[in-house]
């Protein structure tokens, strides 16, 4: 059967044993790059009061979240130092500042270290860097909106090699900014990059040697590289602006391609795997589910998104379970479950992301735990539920977060949380939170 490959898996009966050893976050959606927070011992419900603050610590601007290994929490941002930093979709802003990579104390929040590097911005949406950075045993990977990929050292910040990727393959950032985070792969480090033959670049992970590089594209989109394990192979699956790939991930071999142009180049959800069909949407209408085959190598449509049908995601990535999506439409701004065989509709709810009033791009990030889900909204609020066919069931709430940023004349915050070891790390344009979850 195919599944989401996710090296490692501890055996279903052990995990119905034995509690879970607290879990690092080393990378966007986490351990297994599938939202799934696996520990144990975390509350059951949200006090009225609130949950526990660990600490904070001062940052500045960006959407990159955090991510969390051996003790250290890695992340991005960026320290303006001129240009008008107003949000518009429709135009780049021109800015003159600093990326920064800040290495903290998982402990208390202090700084260990941190790299910085001047980074003229040249895009629309620019707060900072969008990419969570992807920790490897003792090496971090991080990739900034304009195209800096670094592989520095995870404990004292050294550079070990690095890319810019306008400079080496001629791939002018996108309309906003890099966004799609850095899969490691085996030796590897598989980058979307953009430029004639390099919309995907995979690199020696340790020496920075470019090893393969494939695809043309119009744009290259903003979809993180996602791997999959599909008729007993993995399956890298790259999606620009005009079409799907899939392919093979130690030589770039392009296996299957198919036409899903996405509005606007907004190629964002990382596609996600059940059974034998995989969801794969953006803003608008396009996308819907497509089924694989093993005999031949390509997808074919189960059916298309409209208007009427499907979820349109966009911000944040979908979560698929027991025949039903969860997942954010950038249309409508809430949060709706759909029927995975037809696209049907079952519910939608705007309580965990815009609130009490009704707005396009609604956005939270959804992470399974047990039997219930953690969301973190563009409200500030991270928020435990429930999510069935039948309905979505709040059990609590807290506001973690001011929401810092912009976006249709709202405040948001718009960016995805970590959980690991009993806590849960956001941030915004201002500070890190690490808040605690622990029973």
């Amino acid at each position: 059967m195919r599944q989401l490959c996710t090296g490692g898996m501890i055996l279903g009966c052990l995990l119905a044993a034995w509690p879970l050893p607290a879990d690092d976050w080393p990378q966007w959606m986490g351990p297994q790059r599938d939202n799934v927070w696996r520990e144990t011992g975390i509350v059951e419900s949200i006090p009225a009061g609130g949950l526990p603050v660990v600490w904070r610590t001062p940052v500045e601007g960006g959407y990159s979240g955090p991510a969390i290994a051996n003790g250290r929490v890695f992340v991005m941002d960026y320290v303006r130092t001129a240009g008008d930093a107003k949000n518009d979709p429709n135009t780049r802003a021109t800015l003159q500042g600093t990326e920064r990579v800040l290495c903290l104390s998982e402990k208390d929040g202090q700084i260990l270290w941190k790299h910085e590097y001047d980074c003229p911005y040249d895009i629309s949406y620019p707060a900072g860097p969008r990419c969570t950075p992807t920790v490897d045993g003792d090496l971090v990977y991080t990739l900034g909106a304009e195209g800096n990929l670094l592989c520095l050292d995870a404990a004292t910040g050294a550079v070990k090699w690095s890319k810019q990727f306008q400079k080496d393959y001629g791939a002018k950032a996108p309309h906003w900014g890099h966004s799609a985070h850095p899969l490691v792969y085996g030796d590897l480090l598989i980058c979307v990059v953009g430029g004639e033959g390099s919309v995907a670049v995979a690199f020696d992970k340790k020496t920075g040697e470019e090893k393969w590089k494939a695809l043309s594209a119009k744009e290259q989109g903003y979809c993180p590289p996602t791997i999959i394990h599909y008729a007993d192979r993995d399956e890298l699956l790259i999606w620009d602006a005009e079409r799907l790939n899939g392919m093979n991930p130690l030589t770039g071999e392009l296996l299957w391609s198919h036409d899903i142009p996405s509005g606007f180049g907004m190629a964002i959800m990382a596609p996600q795997l059940a059974g034998d069909q995989l969801f794969a949407s953006a803003i608008g209408p396009a996308g819907g589910l497509f089924r694989l085959r093993d005999s031949d190598p390509k997808i074919e449509p189960v059916w298309l998104g409209t208007p009427k049908t499907g979820v349109s995601c966009a911000n944040s990535t979908p979560f698929l379970q027991d025949g039903v999506i969860y997942g954010v439409d950038c249309r409508s701004g809430g949060l709706r479950a759909v029927d995975i065989k037809d696209g049907a509709w079952l519910w939608e709810t705007y309580a965990p992301t815009t609130g009490d009033h009704r707005a396009g791009h609604g956005t939270a990030f959804l992470v399974k735990q047990g039997d219930r889900f953690w969301l973190f909204s563009e409200t500030g609020d991270l928020i435990l539920a429930k999510l069935s066919p039948e309905k979505y069931e709040e059990l609590g709430r807290t506001h973690v977060l001011e929401p810092t940023g912009e976006a249709f004349g709202r405040s948001v915050v718009w960016t995805a949380p970590a959980f690991a070891n009993g806590c849960c790390f956001v941030r915004n344009d201002k500070e890190v939170v690490c808040v605690s979850l622990k029973k």
